[in-house]
């Protein structure tokens, strides 16, 4: 396996269904404004490796670094899928991933 010497930043997509979909962009905006992380689009279809819904929160080390313990006290339910960004996308999804809420199998064939 590859070393890996730094992390430039970290993703993490919080996973939405049809009826969660509210409850997943209130969480990301105010994920936005709390730490001043970048929210994507809410994807209502699955999009690259992700299993389910979802949308993405991109932050720096050290805004992740308060995200994370945040998300895990407020995702009610919702699950969500962090990983840093190393320039490996594979290990960074495969190896490196944080789950909160119940792991699901990812769609790693993109990265072939």
């Amino acid at each position: 396996m590859k070393q890996t010497s730094s992390i430039t930043g970290y993703h993490a997509h919080v996973y939405f269904g049809e009826t969660t979909a509210e409850q997943a962009r209130t969480l990301c905006q105010k994920a936005a404004e709390q730490f001043g992380v970048q929210m994507g689009r809410m994807h209502p279809k699955n999009v690259g490796p992700h299993p389910r819904w979802s949308c993405q929160l991109a932050a720096s080390p050290e805004q992740f670094a308060k995200l994370l313990p945040w998300l895990a006290l407020n995702r009610e339910g919702l699950i969500v899928f962090a990983h840093p960004e190393t320039g490996d996308a594979l290990a960074d999804h495969r190896d490196h991933g944080i789950w909160l809420g119940a792991g699901l199998p990812l769609d790693l064939s993109i990265f072939s």
